[in-house]
């Protein structure tokens, strides 16, 4: 009996599934348990395995093609099996025509666009053209309005462009008394090297257009302009920022990295004090419920990581809990899953807290879209060399900027101001930190 292969719920957000690539082919032999396809999800992308053994008898969408959930993807039975039953379900699952009637669609397209029109359009150049008049005036009309550049080019009819490239004239120097400009015969016949423009003038550069380029969006990006959407026009934002004083950070840094197996990064170093000061501040470690503001038990800090379609943002569970060692290297994995599109939903579930960092590439200072149901997320510019004044004279001095968007149906201005004092305070004295 044949079996269909549907488009599983692969994450708790998913809708639908795009097929990434196909493992199999039609007419393959598959067993339960091998990976038939990946699927593009609006987290990651995922492996989907056959549950019963049989032959391909059909595969139903294309590698690039998205599929809703519950969508038949596939056709699995014993060869030769009568499946049309089953394809007339596929159409009315996928909401499609299946890929004969695609192709019998296509083809009759096209025949449609070469059918010539015998509706006879309206021509301003022909308007008021005597039918009796002579056979060679009407061709010279006939053969001007034969052609339109668009494409940036000089405007010229055919018969104008051979009589100039015979003669050796060059177009950019004659002045056309055809429609918008363009140049005709008697342009060509009447043009006098007098005429051309005086040498030395200016004339503005004449450019090809570029061609646009429409690119399909992926699950992901999807995803990413849902959530944000609704988190920036649903949540009400405010933004505090403030300036810390890094040299004692970066002291300890190069000391910690003496004796540490694993490099401690900048970053690492904010994760940690952001973990400790959320401990205790609870009211930015929660979430709003609409009824209810539930204060999270558990700290788990979220990392923003660029990828090519967008930010993947995995978590790091139970964070304030963890030795700086810990956090470097569980993020390095993690950012390395992400960047690879193997992070598993579990791995980006669960964050009370979120940080993106933009320091490496020399921002000093952003402001953040809070990533839901987070209460709020917090934006880490670069270490700036600046003047400072210290015991009342200027000198060189390293600073960072951070700023914090919370949500402010959770969270007052003065709470998310004693949040990133104690933060401030973390980093500036790094020490506190080993408490």
């Amino acid at each position: 009996m044949a079996i269909k292969i549907e488009m599983p719920k692969l994450s708790d957000t998913m809708e639908e599934g795009v097929i990434a690539k196909w493992n199999i082919s039609e007419g393959d032999k598959v067993e339960a348990g091998d990976v038939i396809a990946e699927v593009e999800t609006d987290k990651a992308t995922m492996e989907v395995e056959a549950f019963d053994p049989g032959t391909v008898l059909k595969i139903l969408v294309d590698e690039g093609d998205a599929v809703p959930l519950g969508g038949i993807m596939a056709i699995v039975g014993e060869e030769g099996e009568d499946i049309s039953d089953l394809l007339k379900e596929a159409d009315s699952a996928n909401g499609e025509s299946s890929s004969e009637d695609k192709s019998e669609k296509k083809s009759s397209d096209k025949e449609k666009k070469k059918e010539p029109s015998d509706k006879k359009e309206f021509d301003p150049i022909l308007e008021g053209v005597d039918s009796g008049n002579g056979k060679e005036e009407k061709e010279e009309v006939d053969e001007e309005t034969d052609q339109t550049d668009d494409d940036g080019r000089i405007k010229a009819s055919p018969l104008a462009r051979k009589m100039a490239e015979d003669k050796g004239i060059k177009l950019s120097a004659v002045d056309g008394s055809g429609p918008e400009g363009r140049i005709i015969k008697r342009d060509i016949e009447n043009y006098k090297p007098s005429d051309a423009k005086k040498e030395g003038a200016v004339q503005a550069p004449s450019f090809a257009s570029e061609e646009d380029e429409e690119i399909k969006i992926s699950q992901m990006r999807k995803a990413i302009a849902r959530r944000l959407s609704e988190s920036k026009f649903n949540n009400p934002h405010f933004y505090e920022t403030i300036d810390i004083d890094m040299e004692r950070a970066i002291d300890a840094r190069v000391a910690l990295n003496e004796f540490s197996e694993v490099k401690i990064s900048f970053n690492d170093i904010v994760v940690k004090a952001s973990a400790m000061a959320l401990r205790k501040h609870p009211e930015v470690n929660s979430s709003w419920l609409g009824d209810t503001i539930r204060k999270h038990g558990d700290v788990n800090v979220a990392v923003a990581v660029a990828i090519d379609e967008g930010l993947m943002t995995p978590v790091l569970n139970h964070t304030d809990k963890k030795t700086l060692q810990q956090i470097s290297t569980e993020t390095r994995e993690l950012a390395g899953l992400a960047r690879d599109r193997k992070l598993q939903p579990e791995q980006m579930e669960g964050s009370t807290f979120t940080i993106s960092n933009l320091g490496m590439f020399g921002i000093e200072e952003f402001t953040a879209i809070i990533n839901p149901p987070n209460a709020c997320i917090l934006a880490v510019g670069a270490i700036r060399d600046v003047p400072v004044v210290k015991d009342g004279e200027v000198v060189p001095g390293k600073r960072m900027k951070v700023t914090l968007s919370s949500d402010h149906r959770i969270v007052d201005g003065a709470k998310a101001a004693q949040f990133l004092n104690t933060l401030r305070t973390m980093i500036e004295n790094p020490l506190a930190m080993m408490l």
